[in-house]
């Protein structure tokens, strides 16, 4: 894979990716899914399938920032939950990029979202919220966490698009805001790094990768810094509308490019 050092971008293709690194802090502390505009940044100014590499070690930084702020909020029998139909879904994501080209993915990933959105919307407006976090136990809720944890896994390694899928699923559960945001944070970066050895195996992550990303990383603790400072000033009904609209435009996004 012929990845891209930090001396073949111009100025302003690496202000846009500095910006997109803002973006990752801002998303991982206050709206999570927001990030597949980093996405989109990445792979417009990078070659698509490289980009996927050099935005990893970005979304990790941003990860362990959410952790530090969001600890005490986690719900780990959720993430234990979701973990083994994520992993399925990581190694299905692996095989798929093998042979996938960057139009199939982009357009796979941006129906995903899509449907989780449109499917989110319709449950919020037919049905009664569920009673919360623990409603996973159920059968129903079983079901639910292995849908979504495949399709989180498998976006997640093939476009770093799991935070949209992630989100449509919590917000189904009835997470409140402080509960999303640190459910969310351990189990991205529980899962990020452990795709690492997969992308560097896909030729995804090399040196000249990760020099960018040294020169990048340090935009997202800002970020990380704005988006606490807006989450507390955001109400519940709010967040929810800004999740699912930034999951839309992610979609289209994919979609259209």
């Amino acid at each position: 894979m012929d990845t891209m050092t930090l001396w073949h971008i111009t100025g302003w293709e690496f202000a846009a990716l500095a910006f997109a690194a803002l973006l990752v802090g801002f998303s991982k502390t206050a709206v999570s899914g927001a990030n597949t505009v980093s996405l989109a940044v990445f792979a417009a100014v990078l070659p698509a399938r490289a980009s996927t590499g050099i935005l990893l070690p970005i979304l990790i930084a941003g990860d362990v920032l959410a952790v530090l702020t969001y600890r005490r909020h986690a719900h780990w029998p959720t993430l234990w939950r979701l973990f083994p139909a994520v992993a399925a879904g990581v190694v299905f994501g692996t095989l798929f990029l093998v042979w996938a080209d960057d139009e199939i993915v982009r357009t796979s990933i941006g129906a995903i979202l899509l449907l989780m959105a449109g499917v989110t919307v319709w449950r919020r407006r037919t049905a009664d919220r569920e009673a919360g976090p623990d409603s996973v136990t159920t059968r129903a809720g079983r079901v639910k966490a292995r849908s979504y944890g495949v399709l989180g896994g498998f976006t997640t390694m093939v476009a770093n698009a799991g935070g949209p899928v992630m989100s449509m699923y919590l917000l189904s559960a009835g997470f409140r805001k402080l509960g999303f945001l640190g459910t969310s944070a351990f189990f991205f970066l529980i899962v990020n790094v452990s795709k690492v050895p997969f992308s560097a195996g896909l030729g995804l992550i090399d040196g000249s990768s990760l020099l960018l990303d040294a020169a990048l990383v340090i935009f997202v603790v800002p970020g990380a810094v704005l988006g606490k400072w807006a989450v507390d000033r955001i109400n519940q009904r709010l967040f929810e509308q800004l999740v699912i609209a930034a999951t839309v435009v992610g979609g289209l996004q994919l979609l259209l490019r």
